[in-house]
């Protein structure tokens, strides 16, 4: 049963590979915003997935984050997420992402719950519609 309120954490370590130089959105070894969108993503996922059947999933269908301050290669970086709607199958999250010396983004994400197979046949067709 999904109930707001319900809460997530996850954490990573910033590495080489995660920061806007490697991932072509910036030039620096700093922590990159489309990373810190996976964190967000997978924290509210993860922080609801027990609490839907499992023939669901969930896909992320918007973001408004800000990404407050850099974080340097090595530092930690956590998403502290907490359900704050649940419409039907609408799901609004509000997140936070801190790192070692403080916030370093916010904002909210919304998911909607879908039918797994559903889905991917209907995502699928785009391939024969192509042909």
């Amino acid at each position: 049963m999904l109930e707001v309120g319900t809460k997530g954490h996850q954490e990573i370590t910033v590495t080489d590979d995660i920061t806007a130089a490697a991932m072509v959105s910036g030039t620096l070894p700093v922590y990159a915003t489309p990373c810190m969108i996976s964190l967000i993503e997978a924290t509210c996922w993860k922080s609801i997935e027990k609490d839907i059947s499992e023939d669901e999933s969930t896909v992320g269908t918007m973001l408004n984050v800000k990404h407050l301050a850099a974080t340097p290669v090595g530092m930690k970086v956590w998403c502290d997420s907490k359900l704050v709607e649940v419409d039907g199958r609408r799901l609004l999250f509000e997140v936070e992402v801190f790192d070692e010396a403080g916030k370093v983004g916010e904002g909210t994400h919304e998911r909607f719950i879908i039918k797994a197979e559903r889905f991917l046949e209907k995502a699928n067709a785009k391939l024969k519609a192509g042909e």
